[in-house]
Parts: structure tokens; C-alpha cells; sequence
């Protein structure tokens, strides 16, 4: 059977993978849910009820497309290992083997060398279908609603245009049979605006917009600020949002807490874009990265001939910031002596130009920020308590990423926007298999380290491609999406039968010779063992005799 050959031909069994101990199921490098029909069906229902058979009917076939483009992708990775018609079979294959129906091609007009395709595909034991019939019975229209989406996301993804399918007969309307016609785009026409149901339509349905005027009305609690450029859901993060809204309108000094490249400068500057100060300005100053003999200049200023090489006088960064805010980075860090001034402008709000006599006034409200434990350097005698009471009014602590790993995707989300433009690159965004291993990674360097690695995936990406795990990672994934296997059976073996049969599989190329492996195996045993043929054998799971009698027959060493 053509359907058994092309499950065989292409190993479909071994790319579904099963990880129980994560919750995890994998066809290739797309996450899979293994769902009940009915409860899908019943989800279809309220969609239905919810926002009407138009609305909902576009929202099927957009996410069956989807469904599509990403089996799409898998056929596409096998394209140039057998003949393109087989190749592209594969999709049909995919759909009966995910649960979703039997498709068969029943005739296709397919020009591989412009990219078109013309076909007719009939659809046996649709799930839509029954679950529709179900719910409300034989209708006048078509249902297999995601099904067509599937369809023409598979093709568009796979002949890299516009196919869309319609369906003409449908189980659901009465018909003996389901029957899809697929062409391009541009052949349907947009006399009828079928075309309309695989675009997403701007704006709020009817009922939402209804329901925020209710909102509105009642007076419900609105979130006080926007989150703007802080990205983030997760309990840690909500909590040192929270805090730092609070201080937001008020003149209040805060000292940010967290690990380097957690984004406490983010913080900082929303701190001050959402203050009375915001049309004031933002100074930030790295304190560590200053040497300490010139960090007292850069803070409050110099004045002409204040020492060697001062040939014009220039305010500080407390100066430049009267009126607004001033970040003081790295706090921590700072000189004992550099601490004392800097307790007494806080005290007095007056700074010296270095090599100045003369007070001025300045008007700034202080954020302070470190990865220093300040209590332990007051401890140590490396920082002065009176001055840590006055920059620590107000702390606000910023957990580390690894602590909000909830928040990595919408973080690697943004920042692919972000990135998208400076790299004038539009891309599909992040596969699953990467956004898996992004949350599971520890993530050291925290959001600064995840920012670089979303860089370097759009910069390596493909346009209009995803960004996988070799995009991200220079060394390579930290990680690999693992689990337990279907084997021809329709079994599901263990891990470590995975991982065995993907090596055999790898093994099994061009150009494989069953003796030169053996042999290269023995010689690994025998070195491993040091050259102690009992514990060879142990480790090949034979006997030393079995073991001495094939090094004979070989050309292995043996002792």
C-alpha cells in the first residue's frame, strides 16, 4: 500500500516522539497535543455560539492552516531524499497519521518548475465532520473547516505560493462524501469572499466591543500603568512591576535589585517616562565601568585647572540630570571616598565641581541600581551604612529569567520585533523545539544574554523562515527535545530506545558496511577496557570467548 511505503520510506514513526516525564509530545520539531475529539468538538461549539458561524469558520481555517504550513516545513526538510510526487504525499500521510481524517488525492495537475497546483482530494472519517453532525446536525454548508485550512497551508508552504482549497462536497451538508478542490489563490477569484476566511479581519467583533462598553460603564479597575517596553506575566515580575508603578508619580529614591542583564535600566527609564519628570532628563552612568579617580568628575563635574589636562570646566552627570532622573548603575561599586560626597549631596541636594568652592543647587530624583549584596558589603566594611539607608528607601528586588521562565516567550517575542526591523527581515518567528529549549535553558546572563541570542536567530534566519535552535545557540543546543518513540507496531518504546534507534537509523546510510562497523566496535570495547577482553565482552554483552574467537577473525588487536 502506497500509504504503508511512504510511512516506511520516510520514517514518519520514529519523528513522532513521546516524552512523558516533560509532557511532552514531538512530531519532528513541532510540539503536538494529543486531544479528545469530543472536547475539541465541544470547543468548536462555543466558538460557534460564541461569535457566529462566519467569525468562527475564519478562525478554523486560519488555525488549520497553520497546521498546515508547519507539516509543510516537515515535508520539506525530506524534499531531495525520493520523488517529489512522494514528497509531497506526505502531507496526506501527516493529517491520517495525526488523527484528523484520510485524505487521498484523487487527481492533481502539479507544474513543479512554476510552483502550481490544481487537485481534487476526497476526505474519508473526518472528525470535523461527525463532531459537527453531532452537534448540529446536517446542515446547507460545508464544516470541515480546519481541514481545508490544513490543506492550504500545506500546499502554500510547500509549492511557496497562495493555494487555498475549497470544500465542494461535505458530509455535513448531506453529501455522500467530502470533497476538496484546491488551485491558486488568484483562480478562485474574490467575487464571493471566500478568500476573506484566511485573513485575519482588523478590528473587535461586535460582542467584545459591546462588552468593553460595559466595562467602561461599570467602572472597572483599569491596570494604572502600562508595562510598555517591560515585557513580562510572571508572579516575580508582576510583583517588582508593582512596586515600581507605585514610586512612579512620587519624588521617592529606589534602588533596583537583581543579577547583571535581568533590566534594571528598563526599569529605571520607565521609572522615569512615567513620573511628573518624564519631560526631563534620563542620565545613566555605569559606576563600575568608570575608573574610581575619575568617577568623582564624571558624577559631580570639574572646574577649569581642577588638575592636569582640565582645560574647560563641565557640569557632572547630577547637573545634567537637574530635573529629571539619574541612574546610578552598579552602585555598589563605587570608591569609599566617592561614597561620602555622594551621601552628601543626598543629604544637602548641593554639589562641588571638583576643584570648585562654590555650591550648587540640584534638583534630581536618584535611582540607584546593583548586583552587589549592599549588606554584606556594609558587613565587609566595603560599604557605608548611612549611605545604603538613604539609597535603599525604597528596594525593589528583580528576579533572575530563570525564575520567570513563563516570561521568556513573551521577552523572545518581542524582541524578534524589535530585531526584525534593524535587520529589515520579516520572519515567522521562534519554532517550537527552540522556544522549548529557550525555557529550559538556565539563562546566566538573564535578559541581556537572551537579547543577544534573538540577534544572532534573526540575523541567521532565513527571511520569512523560523528561527531554529542552531540560530540561537553558536555552540549548539544546550539541549535536545527527547522521547520515546512509535515503532512500526504502533508502540511506544522508552527513551533510551529512542535514542538507539535514531543512532541505528543514522548508521543506516549510503555506504554502510556491517563488518567495518563490527570491527570498529570490537576495537572501541577492547580500548575502553584497556585492553582486558573480559570486560570487553561485558561491556558488548557477550561472552570472552564469543569475544576472542571475532578479534581472530578480524584484524582488532586483542591481549
Amino acid at each position: 500500500m502506497k500509504h504503508q511505503r511512504l510511512i516506511e520510506q520516510f520514517n514518519l514513526r520514529s519523528r513522532l516522539r513521546f516524552n512523558v516525564d516533560e509532557g511532552q509530545i514531538w512530531l519532528d520539531e513541532n510540539r503536538m497535543l494529543l486531544l479528545h475529539a469530543r472536547a475539541i468538538g465541544v470547543l468548536r461549539r462555543e466558538l460557534i455560539d460564541t461569535v457566529g458561524d462566519h467569525e468562527a469558520r475564519g478562525m478554523l481555517v486560519r488555525m488549520g492552516f497553520v497546521a498546515g504550513m508547519q507539516d509543510g516545513e516537515l515535508a520539506q526538510k525530506l524534499y531531495g531524499e525520493g520523488d517529489p510526487n512522494d514528497v509531497f504525499g506526505i502531507g496526506p500521510e501527516l493529517h491520517a497519521f495525526e488523527g484528523t481524517v484520510k485524505a487521498t488525492i484523487i487527481d492533481s495537475k502539479i507544474d513543479w518548475a512554476r510552483g502550481t497546483f490544481f487537485g481534487e482530494v476526497t476526505l474519508d472519517n473526518s472528525w470535523e465532520a461527525e463532531s459537527h453532525i453531532q452537534q448540529f446536525g446536517v446542515g446547507d454548508d460545508p464544516v470541515c473547516w480546519t481541514i481545508v485550512g490544513f490543506a492550504s497551508g500545506y500546499c502554500s508552504q510547500f509549492f511557496k505560493r497562495f493555494i487555498v482549497f475549497r470544500e465542494v462536497e461535505c458530509v455535513g451538508k448531506g453529501d455522500s462524501r467530502c470533497l476538496l478542490v484546491g488551485k491558486p489563490a488568484e483562480a478562485w477569484g474574490e467575487a464571493d469572499g471566500y478568500l476573506d476566511y484566511f485573513r485575519r479581519v482588523d478590528g473587535v467583533p461586535r460582542f467584545l466591543q459591546q462588552e468593553n462598553e460595559l466595562t467602561q460603564l461599570r467602572g472597572s479597575r483599569r491596570e494604572p500603568f502600562p508595562t510598555g517596553k517591560l515585557v513580562g506575566n510572571s508572579t516575580g515580575f508582576r510583583a517588582a512591576f508593582d512596586l515600581v508603578s507605585k514610586a512612579a508619580t512620587s519624588p521617592i529614591n529606589v534602588l533596583l535589585l537583581g543579577e547583571t542583564g535581568v533590566g534594571k535600566e528598563m526599569f529605571a527609564r520607565w521609572l522615569h517616562d512615567h513620573s511628573d519628570r518624564a519631560d526631563q532628563p534620563f542620565v545613566a552612568i555605569n559606576c563600575a565601568a568608570i575608573p574610581h579617580d575619575l568617577i568623582e568628575s564624571e558624577l559631580f563635574g570639574v572646574q577649569k585647572g581642577a588638575y592636569t589636562g582640565a582645560q574647560a570646566s563641565r557640569p557632572g552627570r547630577f547637573e545634567r540630570a537637574d530635573g529629571g532622573t539619574l541612574f546610578l548603575d552598579e552602585v555598589g561599586d563605587l570608591s569609599p571616598a566617592t561614597q561620602v560626597k555622594l551621601l552628601r549631596v543626598l543629604q544637602t541636594g548641593e554639589i562641588e565641581r571638583l576643584g570648585d568652592d562654590q555650591t550648587r543647587k540640584v534638583n534630581v530624583r536618584l535611582v540607584a541600581a546593583t548586583n552587589v549584596n549592599l549588606q554584606q558589603a556594609i558587613a565587609d566594611g566595603r560599604f557605608r551604612a548611612d549611605l545604603y539607608y538613604r539609597l535603599a528607601t525604597y528596594p525593589v528586588v528583580i528576579p533572575p529569567l530563570r525564575e520567570r521562565r513563563c516570561d521568556v516567550p513573551l521577552l523572545a517575542t518581542a524582541l524578534l520585533e524589535k530585531y526584525e526591523g534593524s535587520y529589515n527581515k520579516k520572519l515567522q518567528g521562534i519554532s517550537e523545539k527552540a522556544m522549548c529549549t529557550l525555557k529550559a535553558y538556565p539563562w546566566p546572563g538573564n535578559v541581556r544574554e537572551l537579547e543577544n541570542l534573538i540577534e544572532r536567530g534573526v540575523l541567521l534566519a532565513p527571511n520569512g523562515g523560523l528561527i531554529e535552535i542552531e540560530h540561537l545557540f553558536a555552540g549548539g543546543a544546550p539541549a535536545s527535545v527527547a522521547g520515546a518513540e512509535v515503532d512500526r507496531a504502533g508502540v511506544v518504546g522508552n527513551e533510551s530506545e529512542a535514542n538507539r534507534s535514531r543512532l541505528y537509523e543514522s548508521i543506516l546510510q549510503d555506504g554502510f558496511n556491517l563488518e567495518r562497523h563490527e570491527a570498529r566496535l570490537l576495537e572501541l570495547a577492547v580500548q575502553r577496557a584497556g585492553g582486558n577482553l573480559t570486560h570487553a565482552a561485558k561491556l558488548l554483552g557477550i561472552t570472552r570467548r564469543q569475544l576472542a574467537y571475532r578479534l581472530r577473525q578480524g584484524t582488532t588487536p586483542a591481549t
